[in-house]
């Protein structure tokens, strides 16, 4: 499979989405646990079909980040990672889709 961000890429947006998070995020979550994140976030990007999908008129492709995050909860649930809550994951997809947008490659 191919990987959206290399390890480089990985660490930078880790380190983005820290500072993304609330302040009372910021403690939850071990960097193990963010790069476990990013892992399953592309795991959905690419089982979902959406890097496939056709941009429309503007170029750009819908993402529906609740639905990235319910994957992540049910993911991290199944794998034994934790239990975490939509709202805080939330967060973290959100940070990564802005760490794309900062990046110039998502919009």
């Amino acid at each position: 499979m191919d990987e959206l961000f290399d390890n480089g890429d990985d660490e930078k947006c880790v380190e983005y989405i820290k500072n993304y998070l609330p302040q009372e995020l910021k403690e939850r979550f071990s960097d193990d646990q963010l790069y476990y994140f990013l892992d399953v976030i592309d795991d959905y990007y690419v089982d979902s079909g959406v890097l496939d999908a056709q941009p429309d008129k503007d170029g750009c492709v819908s993402i529906d980040l609740d639905t990235v995050a319910d994957y992540v909860v049910k993911e991290s649930k199944k794998d034994k990672i934790g239990d975490f809550s939509h709202d805080d994951i939330f967060f973290i997809v959100q940070g990564e889709m802005e760490y794309g947008n900062s990046l110039g490659e998502v919009d």
